[in-house]
């Protein structure tokens, strides 16, 4: 019973733990990237008025905003940092995206048309040594050709807010300026690298993602990318882990079901006189044969039971329990310096669970049948022989 208790109870807990991280790492990625993105060839896309209008009437559109993405280099001081470049609307973004609600310091809406000032992500910021107000030198690779040779252009932005999304890729990597303010500096005229979208339901994207590339494809070539597919890597080795994480600890059921053999033989071993007074007494092989499985599968059952319990409990309140034993000896299961998450969320899939107990019952119950048809199979004048 403990051993089928704990495999089921580390089951529900690593499942519940990884369900977490996922949830967890899509939150964060999505507070940063858009559901949808449509662009053109060569990442821009002219007439995007028009595309956007189209998209907006198509279901399950919530918003759309354009944007420019572009490569840039950073500099404060003898400090330089490489980053990625959006120029954003930022009353429109806000639509697409949550990283309003991650604004660290400063708001969205300090970008302002003309006035060039910029948003970093944190880690950014401490790397370049600038706070609020510093101003830092933009470099936009598009060079200008002079007499002199191709030189970089270049643009003072002020730090008006820092943002902190709590992926390392974002905040070390990436900074917002406005829309208008990017298509000067990077010369991109009336277009923009493309138009971002939020959905009413982030997973219909890939199915959203397929209808607008057939509708849109009537009016040009349009190429359509969705978040799975922009963070495939992510999402495809976490799910992988917990296949994996499901059949490693599914061996501990299996193992503790195995006992149940062992346990279950040596009980007949046991009882073999037992068993052979019974039939001479009128009990039928069947009979005999359902104690012995009801017997292995009231063991499941309790085990199963007990320990969907407990890894119920504990996956419930491991945002608790995980602070409270690090609070007690002093350590940090995941650190902020090594890890995308350094807290351990935790989501329970009840789909999950009743798939775990139904597996843990029917290997129980498996588990009986070898044990409990041996015991049907005893002759009582062989049993009783020596007795």
């Amino acid at each position: 019973m403990i051993g089928i208790g704990l495999g089921v109870a580390a089951l529900i807990i690593v499942l519940s733990v990884m369900n977490g991280f996922q949830e967890e790492l899509r939150n964060r990625i999505l507070g940063v990237a858009s559901h949808l993105e449509i662009t053109e060839a060569s990442n821009t896309l002219s007439d995007y008025p028009r595309v956007i209008n189209a998209v907006k009437a198509k279901p399950h559109v919530l918003a759309a905003t354009p944007y420019i993405m572009a490569q840039g280099m950073l500099s404060y001081g003898s400090n330089v940092q490489g980053a990625l470049v959006r120029g954003v609307l930022p009353l429109e973004e806000d639509k697409v995206a949550e990283l309003a609600s991650h604004m660290k310091a400063g708001k969205l809406t300090d970008l302002r048309a003309d006035e060039f000032g910029i948003v970093l992500g944190a880690d950014l910021a401490s790397n370049l040594g600038v706070g609020i107000g510093d101003k830092v030198v933009l470099l936009a690779p598009q060079g200008q050709f002079t007499p002199t040779g191709v030189v970089p252009r270049i643009k003072q932005f002020k730090v008006v807010g820092l943002f902190q999304i709590g992926m390392y890729e974002y905040d070390a990597g990436l900074a917002l300026i406005h829309m208008s303010d990017a298509a000067k500096l990077y010369r991109m005229g009336d277009k923009v690298s493309g138009v971002r979208l939020k959905l009413d339901d982030l997973f219909l994207a890939p199915q959203v993602s397929q209808q607008l590339a057939s509708s849109l494809s009537t009016e040009g070539t349009y190429f359509v990318t969705d978040w799975t597919q922009q963070h495939a890597n992510f999402f495809r080795a976490v799910q992988m882990e917990k296949r994996v994480m499901f059949v490693i600890l599914g061996l501990i059921v299996a193992v503790a079901a195995f006992n149940i053999v062992s346990t279950l033989v040596m009980a007949v071993t046991d009882k073999r006189a037992d068993i052979a007074i019974m039939r001479t007494l009128g009990a039928s092989p069947r009979s005999i044969m359902q104690i012995f499985m009801i017997q292995g599968a009231l063991i499941g059952v309790i085990g199963t039971v007990v320990g969907a319990v407990i890894g119920i409990i504990i996956a419930l309140n491991i945002d608790v329990i995980i602070p409270f034993i690090e609070n007690l000896f002093h350590v940090q299961f995941l650190s902020k310096d090594v890890y995308y998450i350094s807290d351990l969320p935790s989501k329970l899939i009840w789909a999950d669970v009743v798939t775990i107990v139904v597996m843990s019952f029917v290997l129980s119950l498996l588990a009986t049948i070898y044990p409990s048809w041996k015991a049907a199979k005893i002759n009582p004048a062989e049993a009783l022989r020596y007795e």
